[in-house]
């Protein structure tokens, strides 16, 4: 099936990925073969970023990603899975620092929010195998390098 994707940009979109990639990112990521779904994608900046961190995860720094699943209540129908905040100066931080290009890593961070809101994790070694094994086929299936690979893309 599929997944409809609303894509909010709360900064500049100088150097952003367009919205068909990131729609595209997010579309590959999916998983669920019976149902639909709809996800929000907001590109933010790192005040947003820092403030959605501490709030919700106790860590007071901006982050490259956020995961927001949505759990319905059982009466109420809702294809909406949840929503992802992708801080653009972090991942542009990334990108540059680990010497990857920069769609490669947006694309990257889109699939692995993506997992999350499918309830993939990394806290432990087995489920961090897991889930990188995937991000890696799926980024594969991009056209795009292993996302864990030492190799510079």
């Amino acid at each position: 099936m599929s997944v409809a994707v609303d894509v909010q940009l709360a900064v500049d979109d100088d150097g952003l990925p367009s919205r068909e990639q990131i729609d595209g990112w997010a579309k590959a990521a999916w998983r669920d073969p019976v149902h639909d779904a709809e996800v929000v994608v907001r590109i933010t900046d790192e005040a947003e970023s820092r403030h959605l961190n501490r709030e919700f995860r106790g860590r007071d720094a901006p982050t490259n990603v956020l995961s927001f699943p949505y759990e319905a209540v059982p009466e109420i129908e809702l294809r909406h899975i949840g929503d992802l905040v992708l801080c653009a100066p972090v991942v542009l931080r990334e990108a540059d620092a680990q010497g990857k290009r920069r769609d490669a890593h947006w694309a990257h961070m889109v699939v692995h929010g993506m997992l999350h809101l499918q309830g993939y994790d990394h806290v432990d070694e087995s489920d961090a195998a897991t889930m990188e094994a995937l991000e890696t086929a799926i980024l594969a299936g991009l056209g795009y390098p292993a996302p864990y690979d030492d190799e510079t893309p």
